[in-house]
């Protein structure tokens, strides 16, 4: 695989963050809509911790979480279809290209010196909104709500009485029957009150008062007063503020805007839309009842004519993934914000991730665990009695192939079995894998016991998964794990997306361990036809992988970019197919292999011309032509009308410049003859095929030796029996064979004819007019 900007460690991390779900009042939106901004986008620049955080383990241990970053979004009612995500993940791919100013990263292997990309954005632009798009799921808790942040502006005529409402609000959707998504962690979802206040309003005192009042119901550690917008005036400053918000923007708001505009009602970006969907400031007011919120995804919005978006036409593609781009960069965000007010936000995560996500945690993990002793009956801690569990006499286990899958198996939320997987979950997302491998360990074998397949793979993959992590890595990753995880997804689950997940997750860390053969094995694997896209990015850095080994791979290297490249072309990412097919060729050029490299330049030629690379499009297409081809006939004819096509089009295109040099036919310069004779003009109106005519009709060699003697004796006699030294023979005919030092004479009104002799290397006629 390429290099990639985050290491194994962070992106792992950053795959699985807890969940904060975002529950906002009409007024708090329109406070954070002076700055083009919803609260939720407001905030997301700043989830990220740059302090340690610390909790308690059911051992009373202390557990440091570092770099810790949670996710804040809107809550949405229903899933997104998968239609919308594969859109919005072929656009993401579309919209990440080569930067042109990027220094080339050449690799020497062998004969080879290859000018290839050191890193992949697209690849890891895709990767993290696939991650990021993903639903949540009934057999793992990774994705649910933890807690809920219910915000109000201290402008309301009642804030306390907006909190009230907003909590029930939160309460219907998460324990009504009416509503299945979204997935909430524990049916006691923590609920932090937020108190927005707009500074430039004057009206301190009464935030304050009111923020008084909130402390005597919701206690310090479960609210907070947010004071935002204290830039009054845009006029007359000169400071610079940064926009940290554009970055996440650009980055979510492809294709999406169209839909909010046409939307009658607000629709609430799903909580894993932090770099799935962004409104970019554009959401609707929130309409009288609070349920119209809760209606659709966003994503869901997008009609899927055909079911896939893998073929989309990638110029109409291009055309709105620009147009969206020059909107979004022309947008000022923030713009009622100081670097103070930036603080403060800031303040604000850190003050809800310490006082309340925390704590909520550490005390949902100790319940977990005292339910899960005393329903399994032990006298201690399910982390202290993980030795005890896993040190008995071990049971075989049934390989993949002979379990059979009960799809029809659905646990209760209070089974024993789904408890040490929610514990499991909950201690992974707070970094703590030694007791998240335990429990996931313990989980596997008790889904496995029930056939339970899903459940098992799931358990499998996060095992594995924190296996890895763990500090120290007191054990070997267990690939065998992931293995069976993405067998049981793909083959029995037939979930491809919870299948790539695993590969993502599996490859980058084999990548990391330098097992570059594996993990282009695992990456080739999951290739298939159901998503054209999806196959050429793995192709692709499979591709990487191959070129990475200690002793590269060059022509599988090579190989591999030709199949990423087909199926970029298919998927309807032209750039990216163009890009495969250059990195490939270098490898294929000059290396006598004239039919891969025929096909090789005539791949580029098209989609040089489907890009609008004219130029490209030629010299491809002329190297096809300029080599001793080895194609059949009908195939030489096929490559020539694809030749004329383009240069007529260029020839069209600029009429004043120069024209191209044309590479058909050949013309033997050795043969080529300059014959000065007489007039042999053919009649006014007549016409003569060049066929066929040489100057060997006109001129005789035998003659022209004879006469040579002669003037050489008319010369002598002049010169009294002696030939100057600077005598110069007439000559009538200029060749490779004759003195061509010096420049012969020609009588003046004498015509002078020139011989050119051209050969045609193709197994068609050339017809030329």
């Amino acid at each position: 695989m390429a290099q990639c900007l985050l290491s194994v460690q962070e992106f792992l991390q950053d795959s699985f963050i807890p969940q904060v779900a975002a529950l906002c009042s009409d007024e708090a939106e329109r406070l954070a809509k002076k700055n083009q901004l919803s609260f939720c986008e407001l905030v997301r620049p700043f989830c990220r911790l740059s302090t340690e955080v610390h909790m308690r383990d059911p051992n009373n241990q202390l557990q440091v979480i570092k770099n810790l970053k949670i996710a804040v979004n809107n809550i949405v009612t229903q899933p997104p279809l998968q239609a919308g995500i594969r859109k919005l993940l072929n656009d993401v791919v579309s919209s990440s290209q080569p930067a042109e100013s990027l220094v080339p990263n050449v690799i020497t292997a062998g004969d080879y010196d290859l000018n290839i990309s050191a890193t992949t954005p697209w690849f890891e632009s895709y990767r993290e909104s696939f991650f990021q798009s993903m639903p949540a799921s009934d057999h793992e808790f990774l994705n649910h709500y933890l807690a809920c942040m219910l915000v109000v502006s201290s402008h309301e005529a009642e804030p306390v009485e907006q909190f009230l409402k907003l909590s029930q609000e939160q309460h219907r959707i998460q324990h009504s029957n009416d509503y299945n998504y979204p997935k909430w962690f524990t049916p006691n979802t923590l609920k932090y009150y937020v108190l927005l206040h707009d500074v430039s309003s004057s009206d301190e005192k009464r935030a304050d008062t009111i923020y008084e009042e909130m402390i005597q119901r919701y206690g310090t550690q479960g609210c907070y007063l947010l004071k935002i917008n204290s830039r009054t005036s845009l006029k007359g400053t000169d400071e610079q503020i940064p926009d940290p918000w554009s970055q996440y923007i650009q980055k979510n708001s492809m294709h999406y805007q169209d839909s909010y505009e046409d939307s009658s009602s607000t629709a609430l970006p799903n909580k894993n839309s932090d770099h799935v969907i962004s409104v970019d400031g554009l959401e609707h007011s929130v309409k009288e009842s609070l349920s119209n919120n809760f209606k659709t995804h966003p994503l869901d919005q997008i009609n899927d004519a055909g079911g896939s978006f893998d073929g989309l036409d990638n110029g109409r593609m291009q055309s709105s993934v620009s147009e969206t781009k020059k909107t979004v960069t022309g947008t000022p965000h923030g713009s009622c914000l100081t670097l103070t007010d930036h603080d403060r936000i800031r303040q604000f995560i850190q003050e809800f991730t310490f006082r309340g996500l925390i704590p909520h945690i550490e005390k949902t993990v100790r319940q977990l665990n005292d339910q899960l002793i005393s329903r399994k009956g032990l006298s201690r801690s399910l982390f202290s009695a993980t030795k005890k569990w896993f040190s008995g006499s071990k049971v075989p286990e049934k390989s993949i192939n002979e379990l059979k899958n009960t799809s029809g198996l659905l646990y209760p939320p209070e089974a024993p079995e789904l408890q040490i997987r929610k514990m499991a979950d909950l201690c992974f997302l707070v970094q703590h894998y030694d007791l998240a491998y335990s429990c996931y360990h313990t989980a596997k074998k008790d889904f496995l016991g029930d056939q339970a397949m899903l459940y098992a793979a799931g358990a499998l993959e996060m095992a594995a998964v924190s296996a890895f992590l763990q500090p120290g890595a007191p054990r070997p990753y267990p690939a065998h794990y992931m293995d069976t995880a993405i067998q049981t997804y793909k083959d029995i689950c037939k979930n491809m997306v919870l299948a790539e997940r695993c590969v993502l997750l599996s490859a980058e860390i084999l990548k990391s361990q330098g097992k570059y053969s594996e993990s282009a094995a695992l990456l080739i694997r999951l290739t298939s036809e159901d998503s054209d896209l999806r196959s050429a990015l793995l192709l692709e850095q499979a591709a990487h992988c191959f070129i990475n080994m200690k002793s590269p791979m060059v022509r599988k290297f090579a190989f591999h970019m030709i199949l990423a490249g087909h199926r970029f072309s298919k998927a309807g990412q032209k750039k990216h197919a163009l890009r495969c097919y250059c990195q490939a060729m270098q490898v294929y050029k000059g290396k006598g292999w004239s039919l891969a490299e025929d096909h090789i330049n005539f791949t580029i030629g098209r989609q040089s011309v489907t890009l609008r690379q004219l130029d490209n499009a030629v010299s491809a297409f002329r190297h096809i032509l300029i080599n001793d081809s080895k194609q059949p006939a009908l195939q030489q004819g096929a490559f020539l009308r694809e030749y004329l096509y383009v240069y007529k089009n260029v020839c069209q295109q600029s009429p004043e410049s120069p024209l191209p040099q044309l590479p058909l036919p050949y013309i033997n310069s050795s043969d080529t003859r300059v014959f000065f004779g007489h007039d042999r003009r053919p009649a006014e109106g007549e016409k003569q095929a060049a066929t066929h005519v040489s100057l060997d009709q006109e001129y005789d060699s035998e003659t022209s030796q004879q006469w040579k003697e002669l003037e050489e004796q008319v010369v002598a006699v002049i010169n009294r029996g002696v030939l100057p030294l600077n005598f110069q023979p007439t000559q009538y005919c200029l060749s490779s064979n004759s003195e061509n030092s010096k420049f012969p004479l020609a009588v003046v009104q004498e015509p002078i004819t020139v011989e050119v002799s051209f050969k045609n290397p193709l197994k068609v006629p050339l017809f030329i007019d």
